[in-house]
């Protein structure tokens, strides 16, 4: 054996130690990621007290002096909940979508974002790039379905060049032709839906911005729409 090739023990120990400990953590401030969203937390920095405490554990019983009454981490569980909180709430469930595998995006897709506007919304947060890397190998059978029949039905002018990325990010996908023949006659006829909208859509016009940049973005959107409509057989 060549002193190269000599296996350093310790290096491994070392490695597996820190991706354990990574592993750890990222459990950790999952959970509590997730108890910030049931106890409905009023607001952004509640929660990220949460998170950053989840390191520290409760103190037993004999550690609690004088018998007070524990402080709950929302003081607003035990009152009425303005209207303006159902959009904080929303907005820290969507916070906790941040896939780092593919697997980790199926859990978390079906565990907690159950209507189209959280779907939509969370495929725009992550982008095609992102997509594309999380599912390299392969979107997973009845996945693709699913985000074309999001993508569908809330899809909005102005999110009509991001639209076009996604599904440009999907389309190269691994055994993309395969999942897209395994979709249902519903969701065939939702991406059907979803390339008549985005060709009646027409490329919003910030202020500012020149007839020719106008014309120029255009060409570009409506060159990578037919290019789409090919790889989703839909020429």
């Amino acid at each position: 054996m060549k002193r190269n090739d000599v296996i350093n023990f310790k290096a491994l120990e070392n490695e597996l130690q820190a991706a354990l400990i990574a592993d750890e953590k990222y459990k950790r401030e999952n959970a509590a990621k997730l108890r910030a969203v049931e106890q409905k937390v009023a607001s952004y920095e509640e929660f990220r007290g949460i998170v950053l405490a989840s390191h520290l554990k409760p103190l037993e019983q004999k550690d609690k002096m004088g018998g007070k009454r524990p402080v709950l981490w929302n003081c607003h569980t035990s009152q009425g909940r303005p209207s303006q909180d159902e959009t904080t709430e929303l907005s820290l469930e969507k916070m906790l979508f941040q896939p780092e595998t593919s697997a980790e995006f199926y859990r978390d897709w079906r565990r907690h974002l159950r209507s189209g506007p959280e779907r939509y919304e969370a495929l725009l947060q992550l982008g095609g790039p992102k997509l594309s890397r999380l599912f390299q190998m392969d979107v997973g059978f009845g996945l693709l379905g699913e985000m074309l029949v999001a993508l569908a039905d809330h899809v909005r002018p102005a999110d009509r060049w991001a639209v076009l990325g996604i599904l440009h990010s999907l389309a190269s996908t691994g055994r993309f032709t395969l999942n897209l023949n395994l979709m249902s006659h519903a969701e065939r006829e939702s991406c059907r839906a979803l390339f008549q909208k985005l060709q009646a859509m027409g490329t919003p016009s910030p202020e500012g911005q020149g007839l020719g940049e106008q014309l120029g973005g255009l060409q570009e959107e409506e060159g990578l729409l037919q290019e789409l409509l090919m790889l989703y057989h839909l020429d």
